[in-house]
């Protein structure tokens, strides 16, 4: 029996929305001159691409020669895209929509960007668990992905779901045994990606069930999950029968057996095959997912030339060489002494990629529509820290493999202190493969774009590029376009002037001055300085022009401060270890206990954010999910969610009745379509004071 169902489509009722939504758009007064805004998208006049395959433009910073044109939004009713694939000889697309982490929420989607806005999408399968891979087969059908199954299907079929054709379908999902019997509900990486090479054989991620594999210490035996004939953090792979291609399995059929062709991959979701591979010397790359570091520079990323039987050291080895240090017991005997310095079974990657940048695709260009590009390495980006959101286009030799360069090799940091970075392990400076950047900056620009998020990405045979976002519901087309690229968008989410007046409260005020002098010396000079960033000091400043560059440098930065809320900003997250990103500086969580005043000086950075503005904080009220505010004019700026802090400026708006003023610049609730210079205002009774 197969691991999932299938359901008849439905109609939402998110239509009937849209149209009521469009009424009450038309009603409203004229604003042809203002953008209008899909998945967080401004969206103007100009358009990418030509003819019936023009669509509009979107603002993302592209090499010059390339535009990025918005298909299809939120607004269509896409949920979490995560792959795409063209149907072979036909201007149609399949689209895998996980609908999210809800274990029957996943859709396959056909997509035909011709039709009219509203109208390109057609459910095909429905109440999947987990679809991701999407790939033309050697016999040019079209498989597809669970989380444990391998199916195939005609997308153009009456009813697809009367052709699924399961080949395999047992592997390991979200629920898994450990082999030391716990049992677990949801692995970490459940994803199937997978691969045919030309001889139809079948290469398939099965991801690691954790991020490192790391148990209580001491740490004295393998990772079990990773070891034996069917391994995780590995690809499995699947030979197929005489003729090239896998039967469908009937119902008490087992599945095919299958080999670890190469191990310690904690999760292979971007393979790329040389059209050449299996051929001796042609690749089989693989783009590694590497472990969750609070650092941001640390692990890199790995690009890997996937050799059979050998093993790529997760959760042991990180970066080039760098042991782990959970597993030193593990590496000083037994089976995996020395794995990562001097045992010929580990194959250290063939170069490094940006740290945290998440590589979730991965493939060959192939297509008329950009030579320049013609057998390149493309890679796409999904990360969320500043050395992700991207499209990486590499060089490759005739073979299918990066061309390495000596150290140093520098990439770009997107909003970031220091907007490049040399590839480093802890040995220093090392060899890399260089590449180019399609789409250098992604990151979120208020009233332009939300953060890029690319996850699924496909060559169609006109030679464009196509690009699924999952967090943004989007899917863009990638066309030639041309002239000079628009200069590249501004990182700041602050103006100069708003940095300008932040600075000027906190200099006027006595108390906020001495609180910033404290955390500049306690914190800045004694433990940041010199880590990731200068943060602007320099030799023969003054204390009063030290205390404004350390200030305007934290103020600069996206999401490090938003005054009157501490709670809300990443120099409280990270400061004090709370969520994803976890503690800075490195080694902080000893200051508490070593260093006498730390944690004052960690409620002193709160007070200095809480009372940087003057005005009264305030919380907004609970009650709906989100609570909107507007501008001077009455334009809608945002939604800000219940219990979110401002800091109230004017209790009474003088011009606007009923409406307080309150001052938030930059704000990742901001819609964009507002200026921060004249504040914004909610109404009165959305208001509770700060208890």
């Amino acid at each position: 029996m197969n691991h999932f169902t299938f359901s008849r489509g439905r109609r939402r009722l998110c239509l009937l929305a849209a149209i009521v939504a469009g009424a009450l758009l038309s009603l409203a007064p004229e604003a042809s001159s203002e953008p209008v805004r899909k998945s967080g998208y401004a969206i103007g006049t100009e358009t990418c691409g030509s003819g019936d395959l023009a669509f509009p433009r979107i603002q993302i910073d592209m090499k010059a020669g390339f535009c990025a044109g918005l298909v299809a939004s939120e607004e269509d009713h896409l949920k979490f895209p995560r792959s795409i694939i063209q149907v072979p000889g036909r201007d149609l697309f399949v689209v895998a929509d996980m609908g999210g982490w809800g274990h029957t929420d996943g859709r396959l989607l056909l997509l035909d960007p011709r039709a009219p806005q509203g109208q390109r999408f057609k459910e095909l399968l429905t109440a999947i668990e987990y679809p991701f891979g999407l790939v033309i087969g050697p016999d040019k059908k079209l498989y597809a992905s669970t989380a444990e199954t391998i199916f195939r299907f005609d997308p153009l079929a009456d009813n697809p779901r009367s052709t699924v054709e399961t080949i395999i379908r047992s592997m390991p999902g979200r629920r898994i045994t450990l082999p030391d019997g716990t049992r677990l509900d949801e692995s970490a990486h459940p994803l199937k990606q997978f691969a045919f090479d030309r001889n139809g054989r079948l290469f398939v991620n099965i991801g690691s069930h954790s991020d490192d594999c790391i148990t209580p210490a001491p740490i004295t035996k393998p990772c079990a999950a990773a070891e034996g004939a069917s391994a995780m953090a590995s690809i499995w792979l699947f030979t197929p029968p005489s003729g090239g291609v896998f039967p469908a399995l009937g119902p008490k059929d087992p599945d095919p057996p299958h080999t670890v062709y190469a191990r310690g991959l904690r999760n292979s979701m971007a393979l790329a095959l040389h059209p050449n591979f299996p051929d001796a010397g042609f690749a089989f790359l693989q783009g590694e997912n590497g472990r969750d570091l609070p650092d941001i520079f640390k692990p890199n990323e790995e690009i890997n030339a996937i050799e059979q039987g050998r093993h790529y050291g997760w959760p042991y080895c990180y970066d080039l060489s760098t042991p782990s240090p959970e597993f030193k017991l593990v590496l000083q005997s037994g089976v995996y002494k020395s794995l990562c310095t001097a045992d010929a079974l580990y194959k250290a990657p063939f170069s490094l990629m940006p740290p945290h940048g998440a590589p979730l695709a991965m493939l060959y260009y192939h297509g008329a529509k950009f030579p320049e590009l013609e057998g390149k390495l493309l890679v796409g980006l999904h990360g969320y820290r500043p050395t992700g959101s991207r499209l990486l286009a590499y060089d490759v030799d005739d073979h299918g493999f990066p061309k390495p360069a000596p150290a140093p090799v520098r990439y770009h940091v997107s909003c970031a202190a220091d907007p490049t970075h040399s590839f480093q392990t802890e040995a220093g400076d090392v060899a890399a493969a260089p590449f180019e950047e399609l789409i250098a900056g992604w990151h979120r620009v208020n009233g332009a774009r939300p953060q890029g998020a690319p996850v699924g990405m496909t060559v169609a045979e006109d030679g464009a590029i196509w690009l699924v976002e999952d967090k943004n519901k989007t899917v863009v087309r990638i066309d030639r376009a041309a002239g000079e690229a628009p200069p590249p968008l501004p990182c700041d989410m602050r103006s100069q002037a708003v940095i300008d007046q932040l600075a000027a409260f906190v200099a006027r005020d006595a108390q906020s001055s001495v609180r910033l002098t404290a955390l500049r010396k306690g914190l800045v000079e004694r433990h940041c300085v010199g880590c990731h960033s200068d943060f602007g000091l320099k030799a023969g400043q003054s204390d009063a022009e030290k205390d404004a560059t350390v200030l305007r440098f934290m103020l600069s930065q996206d999401g490090w401060i938003y005054p009157g809320d501490p709670e809300s900003g990443k120099l409280r997250t990270r400061l004090r270890g709370i969520g994803a990103e976890k503690l800075m500086p490195p080694g902080g969580e000893s200051l508490p206990k070593t260093e006498p005043g730390y944690t004052r000086l960690l409620d002193t950075a709160d007070l200095l954010v809480a009372k940087m503005v003057p005005g009264t904080r305030m919380r907004i009220k609970s009650g709906p999910p989100q609570r909107k505010f507007f501008g001077k004019t009455n334009k809608e700026c945002g939604e800000i969610p219940a219990a979110k802090v401002v800091v109230v400026t004017q209790r009474s708006a003088v011009d606007k009745p009923g409406f307080s003023r309150f001052f938030r610049p930059a704000d990742p609730y901001l819609n964009g379509e507002c200026s921060d210079d004249d504040g914004y205002y909610i109404r009165q009774e959305f208001l509770v004071p700060v208890q």
